[in-house]
């Protein structure tokens, strides 16, 4: 095994004497009428394939945080979301572009914990008329300040071609092969980052 395998994961990869990594599958938005699920549960068929790590969907909604600074912060859901995201060695963030930015959920979402993010390992898959580029870089500045290291490959999904009537999820097969490579990256960082914590 090569210097660039051990500091990497291939270790972690292939289970030799390593426990997998633990993966939490974001969904971005809280929205009546999402389509985040239908891309959460996508890729998380996807990653189960692979056997690398083990991957689980985390829903915001299922949180119900207040918004930041409006309460005394003493609500579980503030504990329970900084508890899930401390058990997690990385993230693949499922993000849909409002305005030319991520939702408001997933803003208030990351301003709700901040050790719990650091030195960990993030991927994005974001949709939106352009593919949800822009949410996905505004999301990447984000990810900076809270010491996410943010993975290159990035999934973007057309509304126009990837949707049916903006509705029912229909990926193209094109898509499958930067999803895998995408989760390489996060798998790897993910190793590599867990070092430091």
């Amino acid at each position: 095994m090569g210097l660039w395998d051990k500091l990497f994961g291939k270790t972690t990869r292939e289970g030799h004497g390593m426990t997998k990594l633990n993966i939490g599958i974001i969904l971005g938005s809280t929205r009546e009428g999402r389509v985040s699920p239908q891309v959460g549960e996508w890729v998380k068929g996807i990653a189960d394939k692979r056997g690398d790590a083990n991957y689980e969907i985390v829903d915001i909604a299922d949180y119900k945080l207040p918004f930041l600074g409006t309460t005394d912060g003493t609500e579980p859901g503030i504990a329970a979301w900084n508890g899930k995201l401390a058990s997690l060695d990385g993230f693949v963030f499922i993000v849909q572009e409002y305005n030319h930015s991520i939702s408001g959920a997933l803003k208030n979402a990351l301003d709700f914990a901040r050790d719990a993010w650091n030195n960990k390992s993030a991927g994005i898959v974001s949709y939106g008329s352009t593919g949800g580029a822009r949410a996905a870089e505004h999301l990447r500045g984000i990810m900076g300040e809270l010491m996410i290291a943010d993975v290159r490959v990035h999934p973007t999904l057309s509304l126009f071609t990837d949707f049916e009537n903006g509705t029912v999820f229909k990926p193209n097969d094109l898509h499958l092969n930067n999803v895998n490579a995408m989760l390489d990256q996060v798998i790897s960082w993910g190793g590599a980052l867990k070092t430091l914590r």
